[in-house]
């Protein structure tokens, strides 16, 4: 689902779905990347899985021989085998939630 929509029987609330079940929560964390920020600096692997959501600006995940962009209101999931980094695509702050979800 990429609109927003009105949930039934709620009103002046606009809801977009950003992911589905994924496995089971780890961790959350909120990250405020400056102009040309982001990291690791070398891409790296482990077990977990990340779900990224962009909450404003937009960032930009090294994802093994990819680069997905995900601008404000997307998300992506980076499967933590796959090698990555995640960085600030733009010139002003991106703000991102990082949800660790394990298998």
């Amino acid at each position: 689902m990429n609109e927003f929509m009105i949930p039934p029987d709620h009103v002046n609330f606009l809801a977009k779905k950003l992911f589905g079940n994924s496995g089971k929560i780890k961790d959350v964390s909120i990250a405020y990347l400056q102009k040309e920020g982001g990291g690791p600096t070398e891409p790296h692997t482990h077990f977990h899985d990340h779900l990224f959501i962009v909450t404003s600006g937009e960032a930009k995940i090294n994802y093994g021989k990819e680069i997905i962009i995900l601008k404000k209101d997307e998300s992506f999931l980076v499967k933590g085998t796959v090698s990555h980094s995640v960085w600030n695509n733009i010139d002003e702050e991106t703000v991102m939630v990082g949800i660790s979800v394990e298998k």
